[in-house]
């Protein structure tokens, strides 16, 4: 006889395990220092944004080196709400990701046009569009940018507490990012993106809608993107053109974390951002021998290990924390 499940019992212990440690990493406030407490913060950020790239791209198809288009849409929009309305900036991060939701409409309409290496460039396109858009707005300061006015930071309380705000929403933020993927593949839209991922023409015999498929992924991944942008330029407190729409911040480091991590796995995000703050933080000192250190590592694992390193241990050990599909097993 054999059984159908999705875990195995090494999941679910390495579940029990994830979850102890989230529940450690959401005590940070009381265990550490600001500066970890910052960094921690930061993490989030980024396992956050190549969670949702690493959903366009490892799940949709859909190569994207414009994603630094929503987080810079994200932070101008904090800005507007704060200076326009009179928001608490904490507040604007569900009205953002709105916003963004309904801009990538009209974006995803331009930029499916384009297949492969086209549709990698049309977005990127788009984003140089909204940086150049952001520099000529004057009432959002235009090429120099603006600051947040010091009373609205008091408004969300002192020093501390203003950095455990943002830290616990940066860990919702993160977490949510990281459940939305989980769920939607456990969903039968995750059947229909693995079929997709597979083979486009087969699904679409298959009765797949691989464009409405593709057009919730990029909708999903821009809102989320969107109140990432949002909260990271709250911890800035500064904005401007270059800086919110930074390709190299927003995009390439993601795109690293996710390539050495292992693209199309919830788990190799998580595995890439640690090993990306473990290399800054011990090589960033070095400058551009620090960047070609990273561009190094990310050919090499590209051409021994396509799947990534944690496509290298599930090869070797055939292990899942986040079980997506059925396996049978005989009993």
């Amino acid at each position: 006889m054999s059984e159908i499940s999705r875990s195995t019992p090494a999941s679910r212990i390495a579940g029990v395990v994830a979850v102890l440690l989230l529940i450690g990493i959401c005590a940070a406030p009381w265990w550490a220092s600001s500066a970890n407490l910052r960094l921690i913060t930061e993490i989030m950020f980024y396992l956050a944004l190549a969670s949702m790239w690493n959903l366009l791209a490892g799940y949709a198809g859909l190569i994207s080196v414009g994603q630094h288009a929503y987080v810079g849409l994200g932070g101008y929009l904090m800005f507007s709400c704060v200076l326009f309305l009179g928001m608490n900036p904490l507040l604007s991060i569900p009205l953002s990701g709105l916003v963004g939701a309904i801009i990538s409409i009209p974006v995803a309409w331009l930029v499916f046009r384009l297949k492969g290496p086209y549709f990698a460039i049309g977005t990127w396109v788009v984003a140089e569009v909204f940086r150049l858009t952001a520099a000529q707005m004057a009432s959002v300061g235009g090429g120099s940018g603006l600051s947040i006015p010091v009373s609205v930071m008091r408004a969300l309380g002192s020093k501390d507490t203003r950095e455990i705000l943002i830290f616990l929403t940066a860990v919702l933020l993160c977490v949510g990012s990281i459940l939305l993927v989980y769920l939607l593949l456990r969903s039968r839209v995750g059947l229909a993106l693995t079929a997709i991922r597979d083979s486009e023409v087969a699904s679409s015999s298959l009765g797949v809608r691989i464009g409405r498929i593709k057009l919730m992924v990029y909708v999903a991944a821009a809102a989320v993107t969107t109140m990432i942008g949002n909260l990271i330029f709250i911890t800035k407190l500064r904005i401007s053109p270059d800086a919110a729409f930074s390709m190299n911040d927003w995009t390439v480091f993601v795109i690293f974390i996710v390539v050495i991590g292992g693209i199309g796995t919830i788990e190799g995000p998580i595995i890439g951002t640690l090993l990306y703050f473990l290399l800054r933080e011990f090589l960033a000192d070095l400058g551009a021998i620090y960047l070609m250190i990273l561009g190094a590592m990310a050919i090499v694992i590209m051409l021994t290990a396509p799947k990534g390193l944690w496509g290298l241990l599930v090869q070797r050990y055939d292990f899942s924390l986040f079980p997506v599909g059925y396996r049978v097993r005989r009993k």
